[in-house]
Order: C-alpha cells, then structure tokens, then sequence
C-alpha cells in the first residue's frame, strides 16, 4: 500500500455507492451494455449487465457507523478474523498484537483507519521499527503517542492498495484511507499493552467493528 504525497487528501471525501476508482469501469461497462442493445441482439447485453453488477459489488462503498469508544481500534475491512498473536513484525515499539483479517472481496472497497491519529513515515523515523517491515505499510500514532500499524498482503493480479492520505496529514478514527484492491489480508498491529477484544473466527465490518483499545494514559 503506497502512501503518497503528491496527492490531494480526498479522504473526507465520497461518491455515492462506489469508490471513486470504481466510477470509470462501471461506467465503460454500462456504455459497453447500451451499444449492444442499441446495434446488436439485445440478449447479449445479459453480459455487461451482469459484469455491472459484479463490479458494482466489488466497488461498493458503503457508510459505516464508528463505535465511540475511547482510544478504539476499528477493522479496517469487512472480513473474518483469522489470526491474533504476539509479534515483534513490522512494529514500532517492541512488540505488538497483529490482528490478521481475511479480507471479504465483496466487502467495502474502501479501507478504514484502524484509529485516530497522525500518518507517519514509517522509514524515515526508524523509531523501533522492525528491519523486515514493508515501506508499504501505514503507520498511525495517535495523540497519546500510541502507534498502530496497518499492512495489506496477498495482492490479487498484482494490484497493490493505494493510499490517498499524505505522511504527516491526521486521519480519524474509522475513516476512508485506502483502495483495498483486491487485497487477501490485512493485518493490524497495536501496541502490547492495548488490550484485545476480537476473537478468531469472528466476523468484522470496515469502521464499525471494535478490534481492541490502544493504552489509555
């Protein structure tokens, strides 16, 4: 997942029903549809009617409520949990709770901030950070000086997500940060003194969903 920063922050921005990365092929899809009926038999436009529909689900984009709980850490993608444990892996202070998340293809396609917080560089303030971390990953510390870090895996077709916030720019706790893309897994990383509150097997929604708690002060 690469985070930029030539780009503008859109993350407090939204189309309705689908990503904005989804408007294009959708619509090109529907164009496709329309020139079949129009100059072929229209039965043959059962194809791009049903392409619609499954790349509709795939963009989907839908509101979400976040839980207001203080300090929470949130799912960042609807899925099922299917790892937790004790890591030192791609952390930034010692050793941390990954929390590994199958992602749902037809979930929401845009992913959520785990918590509030700051955007950090993960590589270029190497503050503990574990040497066989992704420059990849997104990496939040909160105003309490807690970091939470964020790592997608399992790439299908090669397409990597995509961040669209900036290092150093505040996200909120819950919402828009990223373009899963087709992305198997995700794992979250918070600090081992949170306390975890998800179980395996556990079913979880993008933004709504509590994970666990960061350290309160």
């Amino acid at each position: 997942m690469h985070v930029v920063n030539e780009e503008p922050c859109v993350h407090g921005r939204r189309n309705p029903f689908v990503a904005q990365e989804g408007i294009l092929p959708l619509a090109l899809i529907a164009a496709i549809g329309v020139l079949i009926i129009r100059y072929s038999n229209p039965w043959l436009a059962l194809i791009p009617g049903v392409l619609f529909v499954l790349a509709f689900l795939l963009f989907r984009d839908p509101r979400r409520e976040v839980p207001s709980v203080a300090l929470g850490v949130v799912s960042p993608a609807d899925g099922v949990i299917t790892e937790i444990e004790q890591t030192d892996h791609c952390v930034v202070q010692g050793a941390a709770h990954r929390i590994r998340i199958r992602i749902d293809s037809l979930g929401t396609y845009t992913a959520r901030s785990p918590v509030e917080g700051k955007v950090m560089d993960l590589h270029s303030n190497m503050e503990g950070v574990g040497e066989d971390c992704p420059a990849n990953a997104l990496w939040v510390k909160t105003d309490e000086g807690d970091s939470v870090v964020l790592m997608f895996s399992g790439y299908r077709l090669g397409l990597a997500p995509r961040s669209f916030i900036r290092f150093g720019e505040r996200v909120g706790q819950g919402h828009r940060c990223a373009y899963l893309r087709l992305a198997k897994f995700a794992d979250v990383y918070m600090p081992i003194a949170g306390k975890v509150k998800a179980t395996t097997g556990q079913r979880v929604i993008a933004g709504s969903d509590l994970l666990g708690t960061v350290p309160h002060p």
